[in-house]
């Protein structure tokens, strides 16, 4: 069956159960839980089968609770904003700011040049620089910046080597080194991939009385798991693909070309970069760090109302500067203008507010109290095994629906279900939370993939047999990190 058709008999059916509640709500005897599964199974089914663009199902809650009888209007409409999304706003005028004066290519060049022009080493060169850009900048624009340097490099090494079975694994090599690095790359900060956001944002509306989970808590265990995954894809790739193939050496040329033609580094470059070392350490040290060996105590407690500041507080700050700092290039500009505005993705944000509205809805109908009594009985079982085929399952899950609609739809049943079952939800909500950084295997599981397919130097085939192991290495360190590190880090 076509997907159009799957979709217009979701739309149909999800109508049709939705009038039905509606008429028992109003005509009937009043049933919250009810309601609020239908519009959540609603929301579920119309994210996995995109019935509608992803943001605008994301609305529903607005349309949809109030006249459920599941929450007053003036009370869903905030949800949709908060201090998270303020983190993730700064920070991505932040990356604007990088991109418009190509500090982030400067950046990318200066790392691949660094490990010369072995086929290996040059592949994770590109590893690097993919993975330590996406930790800041949008894992699909810094894809796209990637490949257009690698297409370069690609084009130069068939000039000289010709059309073959070896130029062809290099270049699906390098290409797959690219998306790969820049999912596992975005899963090391709390900005570097939406999922993580909106598990921030779920968390502390779950869990209230619970600290926030802030930028250095999760930098301290997100980095060490990203840097170990970068090296295990980049032994897979290069073992599946290129190990044994007497790939030739690359002509640097093309990379020494394109830093040649950045110049020398800018004003606006210069402040730009300082603005963003400054706040990733305005992030990290903000709030006292326990490393379990080590407290570094938090710069936040100079202040007389420390409780009062947050990550997005810090973030709006330092992008504020970008606004205000003049341009020498372009004269009567600033690093940044209005039109920085019009760039922000607006309907991730409205995508995140349906999920903060979806855990909201969970949590005043009274949905997570009965899931989780439903599913009490997982108690039973090891944690262990518990985390790990959640971690799998989440893992498997995200090769064929959004990782996005997946994590905002798994995420408030998890809370509900640590709730019931005294289990962390620490413990739950992040591997699961990671776990939807792992779709390595098929082109439309993320956008990544889906532009180095696009590229037509990769074929599915290559991916499958790379992907496969890159996402039973990232179930394997993810539910081991979750299970032995996380505890420690959140005194569990």
């Amino acid at each position: 069956m076509k997907k159009t058709q799957i979709q217009k008999i979701l739309f149909l059916l999800c109508t049709l159960v939705l009038f039905l509640v509606f008429c028992k709500q109003n005509f009937g005897q009043a049933n919250k839980i009810l309601a609020m599964a239908a519009v959540a199974l609603t929301v579920a089914l119309w994210w996995i089968f995109e019935v509608l663009p992803l943001a605008v199902t994301a609305f529903l809650p607005v349309a949809l609770y109030p006249l459920l009888g599941i929450m007053e209007a003036k009370k869903v409409a905030p949800v949709y904003m908060s201090s998270v999304l303020m983190l993730f706003i700064g920070g991505f005028f932040i990356a604007l700011a990088m991109r418009r004066w190509d500090l982030h290519k400067r950046i990318a060049l200066n790392i691949i040049s660094f490990f010369g022009n072995d086929p290996q080493g040059l592949i994770l060169g590109f590893m690097v620089a993919t993975s330590f850009l996406s930790m800041w900048i949008s894992n699909t624009a810094t894809t796209v910046m990637m490949v257009s340097i690698a297409l370069a490099v690609i084009n130069n090494y068939e000039q000289m080597n010709g059309e073959n079975e070896k130029t062809r694994l290099f270049s699906s090599a390098l290409m797959m080194s690219i998306a790969y690095s820049a999912t596992i790359g975005g899963i090391a900060t709390l900005v570097g991939t939406p999922p993580n956001i909106a598990f921030i944002r779920i968390f502390s509306l779950s869990f209230p009385d619970l600290p926030e989970v802030t930028f250095g808590q999760w930098l301290s265990f997100g980095f060490p798991l990203a840097v170990l995954l970068i090296f295990c894809a980049y032994k897979i790739i290069v073992f599946k693909m290129i190990r044994g193939k007497n790939i030739d050496r690359i002509d640097q040329e093309i990379i020494k070309k394109q830093k040649s033609s950045l110049g020398k580094m800018k004003y606006e470059e210069k402040w730009v970069l300082f603005i963003f070392i400054t706040l990733a350490l305005l992030w990290i040290f903000r709030k006292d760090l326990n490393l379990g060996f080590l407290v570094i105590p938090g710069w936040s407690h100079l202040l007389q109302t420390p409780q009062y500041l947050d990550d997005g507080t810090v973030a709006i700050f330092m992008a504020l500067l970008l606004f205000a700092i003049p341009s020498k290039k372009e004269k009567g500009q600033k690093i940044l203008d209005g039109k920085a505005l019009i760039q922000i993705p607006w309907h991730t944000i409205i995508l995140f507010g349906g999920g903060f509205a979806l855990a909201k809805g969970v949590q005043e109908s009274g949905l997570s109290l009965y899931l989780g009594q439903q599913l009490i009985s997982i108690k039973d079982y090891d944690l262990t095994f518990i985390v790990f085929t959640l971690t799998a399952g989440m893992s498997f899950l995200t090769e064929l629906a959004s990782n996005m609609a997946s994590t905002e739809m798994l995420l408030p049943i998890l809370a509900s279900i640590s709730k019931t079952t005294e289990i962390s939800p620490y413990l739950l909500m992040i591997p699961a939370t990671l776990a939807s950084s792992s779709a390595f295997m098929l082109p439309a599981a993320t956008a990544p993939n889906a532009i180095i397919f696009g590229s037509e130097k990769v074929q599915i085939m290559d991916m499958v047999k790379v992907g496969i192991w890159i996402n039973l290495v990232f179930i394997l360190f993810a539910s081991l990190f979750s299970l032995f590190i996380v505890p420690i880090l959140f005194k569990i």
